[in-house]
């Protein structure tokens, strides 16, 4: 549609520069060629707060689990069915979580498992913000 909710636009912020570790300013770019209400002042500005850098940055150990964040403010899953016709029929709150459901239901998805573990992904980008606070 060319419109984001805030909230999935940090979520999908911090995915990409903390679980991916894909320099920000790729997110900000595509994101303003895409959205229909892109401002290059709150784009960059909400970037780099994502990416933990700028003047007005949140705390670089702040690391939305999308999970989680999923679970929060899409309780019951209906936003993620209504975008990923894949997942449609993945029942009630496990829609979170699909790849788990299916696995322990022997159901087969037509949708890939995750491309990183979001715990994994956490220590990683802790270590890497740390190394280059202390100039590593």
């Amino acid at each position: 549609t060319g419109w984001m909710h805030n909230r999935l636009r940090m979520i999908t912020a911090s995915f990409l520069v903390k679980d991916l570790l894909i320099d920000w300013r790729e997110g900000e770019r595509y994101f303003m060629s895409q959205l229909i209400d892109g401002d290059l002042a709150a784009n960059n500005g909400g970037w780099q707060w994502a990416a933990s850098t700028g003047t007005d940055a949140a705390p670089y150990f702040r690391i939305f689990n999308p999970i989680t964040q999923g679970e929060k403010f899409d309780h019951e899953g209906e936003f993620i069915r209504q975008w990923l016709p894949e997942l449609r029929d993945v029942p009630g709150k496990v829609v979170h979580e699909p790849w788990k459901w299916a696995q322990k239901a022997g159901v087969t998805l037509d949708y890939p498992q995750p491309i990183v573990e979001h715990k994994e992904a956490r220590v990683q980008t802790l270590a890497a913000y740390e190394a280059a606070r202390k100039g590593k």
